[in-house]
């Protein structure tokens, strides 16, 4: 009996954490007062994350996986496209990773709200048609445009409007196939503290202070379970500027 012998060369990849965005809210000491400091930082504070934490981290980690080098961005306009146009597309899709032994058990579909609307309005009219290859995705997830772009802006502290917008140079994502042990995610350090009046020499307010750090990122040697469709990208003016792209924050 012949042995084959090989090796085994194992080694950390460094990530730098590429996500570090925090706000002050300020809230005057007699609307504090008349509401109490709970009411009124609870409700802000939950303002907050679903106005603002939530759509920019969402629109963050799509903009990044879409942007990874090495990742495969195909352009389609699908904006009016029919249902068999994007069932045809997914299928391609699914094709491609199952051929590269991507998982299908943990394999998800990000897709828009629009676009999921003509499938499922397919299916109801066409019972006999085949809409099967939604079964090879352990999860469909609905994705508001408005969160998925393929580069973004992070508003800077100078900007007079918080969080994010689609940069320049970035498109709007059709849909977005991603294998989950692909994705590096985490959130090393999420802080929120609310400051009193006697912290606060210079003004007459309570304050509370948001911050989030974190991480998204790819493994590299498996970014063939990882698709993504995005319209063309439409170029503004050569006077637009774009401040902070992603990339990196």
């Amino acid at each position: 009996q012949r042995l084959k012998t090989g090796s085994i060369d194992f080694a950390y990849e460094t990530k730098a954490f590429n996500y570090d965005r925090g706000i002050k809210l300020l809230a005057d000491v007699m609307d504090v007062e008349e509401a109490g400091v709970l009411d009124c930082f609870v409700q802000a504070g939950a303002e907050l994350e679903r106005t603002q934490v939530a759509p920019e981290a969402d629109a963050f980690t799509y903009a990044a996986i879409a942007s990874h080098e090495g990742v495969t961005t195909t352009e389609a306009g699908l904006s009016n496209a029919k249902a068999t146009d994007v069932l045809a597309t997914l299928r391609k899709v699914t094709n491609a990773t199952d051929e590269a032994q991507a998982t299908p058990g943990s394999r998800y579909l990000f897709i828009t709200p629009t676009l999921k609307g003509v499938l499922d309005d397919y299916s109801l009219a066409n019972p006999d048609m085949s809409n099967r290859v939604l079964t090879r995705f352990c999860r469909v997830v609905e994705v508001p445009q408005a969160r998925f772009y393929t580069k973004i802006t992070l508003n800077s502290g100078d900007s007079e409007k918080l969080g994010y917008a689609k940069a320049a140079d970035g498109s709007v994502i059709n849909f977005m196939v991603v294998e989950k042990s692909v994705v590096i995610k985490f959130d090393k350090h999420v802080a929120s503290r609310v400051f009193s009046l006697d912290e606060l020499e210079n003004l007459d307010s309570y304050m509370m202070k948001y911050r989030k750090y974190g991480i998204v990122e790819l493994v590299d040697n498996k970014l063939a379970g990882v698709a993504v469709s995005a319209a063309p990208p439409i170029w503004p003016s050569k006077s637009s500027q774009p401040q902070q792209t992603l990339g990196g924050p």
